[in-house]
């Protein structure tokens, strides 16, 4: 398994044409360090910072802008005004913030990270405490690697350079499982590569084509729900088109007039497999990841309603300020329907499979920014869901690592959860992919995992193909999802499967006019059930 978060720009340009922002990976051993932080490696984009709209913003742009003169640099704001979540007290929102050489000068590329630190060891660390990286964030399957970091099929040589399947015998030439022996026989995973990167291989639990003969889920017609249905919102790839999910998804909600995430329709990696990389055909290694994440909460509460929202590119990566932004806009619709002010949302469940890991989460230097969105969400009775991470360490992975634990902050008794979930295997136990540690409240399945997938056909092609009695014989095409359903691992997964039984909770509690105070307590209660019962196998 790849980690997709510490990973450099992509070996080939977006199928569009146009190059993505540049991508730097902080090194500790190498990097610009301050008396008194510790740098630990993130991805992030080298040529911007992110500044809170809070009331010392402008001070700390000065700042920065001075300090950035002394390098030869200069800074701009990119974008038009952001929207702020319009809290009372302060309003919260992020400013982009792009570097570049002052024209004529001479001087190495900027660095967000590089300008940060000079600006803390001059200034003082507590006078740009809102301030941070623009870092990169990844979504979370258990991936192997895209198929373009492998090769292409024509790198490796054609099918007939290798001599076709017959050549090299039919599977019952060569006798069944039983006669080849053991998996142990063959050697472990480890000798394949890492034993987490098993679980990105097709037939390991990697994402493939599978066919599905059970019902589709059952959903009780409106007038038998008791008060008004609970809503799961989901902030990932948007969701695609599927016969179980097209009058349940909604991809249309707005705050005011302002679309809320991507919204070009010409790289939409739920509407088209193959936008990125190499024009060889190749499924992107995340189309389809927002749909089948839709289908999970489905199979979990059919008869929750789900809102869908794009932040994430067919790669799988997300810029911070990207996805700050749509969570600002996305808080301050259920600040508004909480104040009772209109344009709002109410929003009961929040699934976010995303995250990256902060370079310095003991200092909180830029979590603050963060936190007050998910506190914000929390208070207005919205629990938020989100991925622990694949990486198979105890590393914190933001923005689940803020959910409270033994030993971390405490969660308080006026606001809903915030929890982090962690993979199980089919039998129960902790997949070995799955980030673990204190910080990770709950565990659901995660490992081979069946849901809805848009109807996507790759390039590669069927091992064999023939034709008999007028009919058309072949092997599996190990990415043609004709069939509407595929099996896919990671965290990535289990988080909507947590999402969906706390949706599932609360059916029949819930009405349009209630109080917000009830609505939390329903909302805690839910969380409750849902986390005794959301553990691994304590034994094997």
């Amino acid at each position: 398994m790849t980690d997709q978060a510490n990973r450099p720009t992509a070996a080939t340009p977006p199928r569009g044409g146009s190059e993505p922002p540049r991508r730097a990976i902080l090194d500790p051993a190498q990097a610009l360090a301050v008396g008194g932080i510790e740098p630990s490696t993130t991805a992030y984009v080298g040529s911007d910072l992110l500044l809170s709209t809070a009331a010392e913003g402008e001070a700390s742009l000065e700042i920065l802008r001075a300090q950035a003169a002394e390098m030869s640099w200069e800074i701009t704001r990119v974008g038009p005004d952001w929207p702020v979540v319009a809290l009372a007290e302060a309003p919260v929102g992020i400013i982009q913030l792009r570097l570049r050489v002052i024209k004529g000068k001479l001087a190495k590329a900027p660095d967000g990270w590089e300008l940060l630190q000079r600006a803390r060891a001059k200034y003082g660390i507590d006078k740009l405490r809102g301030v941070g990286l623009n870092h990169v964030l990844t979504v979370t399957p258990a991936e192997h690697g895209s198929p373009a970091e492998h090769g292409s099929p024509a790198e490796h040589g054609s099918p007939a350079e290798h001599g076709s399947p017959a050549e090299h015998g039919s599977p019952a030439e060569h006798g069944s499982p039983a006669e080849h022996g053991s998996p142990a026989e063959h050697g472990s995973p480890a000798e394949h590569g890492s034993p987490t990167q098993a679980y990105g291989r097709i037939g390991f639990g990697g994402r493939q084509p599978v066919a599905f003969v059970g019902r589709k889920p059952h959903r009780k017609a409106d007038h038998k729900i008791v008060g008004r249905r609970p809503v799961v919102a989901i902030l990932d790839s948007g969701c695609g088109s599927h016969e179980w999910l097209d009058d349940i998804v909604r991809t249309d909600v707005r705050l005011d007039d302002q679309p809320i995430g991507h919204t070009d329709p010409n790289n939409h990696p739920e509407f088209g497999g193959d936008h990125d990389g190499r024009l060889d055909g190749m499924l992107d290694p995340f189309s389809g990841h927002g749909t089948f994440i839709a289908g999970l909460v489905h199979q979990s509460c059919p008869d929750a309603d789900i809102v869908a929202w794009r932040i994430i590119a067919s790669d799988g990566l997300i810029v911070e300020a990207d996805w700050l932004r749509a969570l600002t806009q996305i808080t301050e619709l259920v600040r508004r329907d909480a104040d009772g002010e209109p344009g709002g949302l109410a929003i009961d469940v929040l699934n976010m499979s995303i995250g990256y890991y902060h370079e310095t989460p003991e200092d909180a230097l830029f979590d603050p920014v963060l936190r007050k969105v998910l506190n914000t969400l929390a208070r207005c009775g919205t629990t938020v869901v989100c991925s622990a991470g694949n990486h198979a360490t105890a590393r914190p992975f933001h923005p689940a690592a803020f959910a409270p634990h033994q030993g971390g902050r405490e969660d308080k008794t006026d606001r809903a959860a915030l929890i982090s979930v962690g993979a199980l295997n089919p039998d129960g136990t902790v997949a070995l992919f799955s980030n673990a540690g204190p910080w990770v409240r709950a565990y659901a399945p995660g490992a081979s995992l069946v849901s809805t997938m848009p109807r996507f056909e790759g390039g590669l092609q069927p091992w064999a193909r023939a034709t008999a009695f007028g009919q058309v014989r072949e092997s599996i095409d190990p990415d043609d999802f004709g069939g509407g359903f595929g099996v896919w691992s990671g965290t990535s997964f289990s988080a909507p499967l947590v999402s969906g039984r706390i949706a599932a909770t609360l059916v029949g509690q819930l009405s349009p006019h209630q109080a917000l105070a009830d609505r939390i307590e329903h909302a805690r209660t839910a969380c409750a059930k849902v986390l005794k019962k959301s553990q691994p196998a304590s034994t094997k």
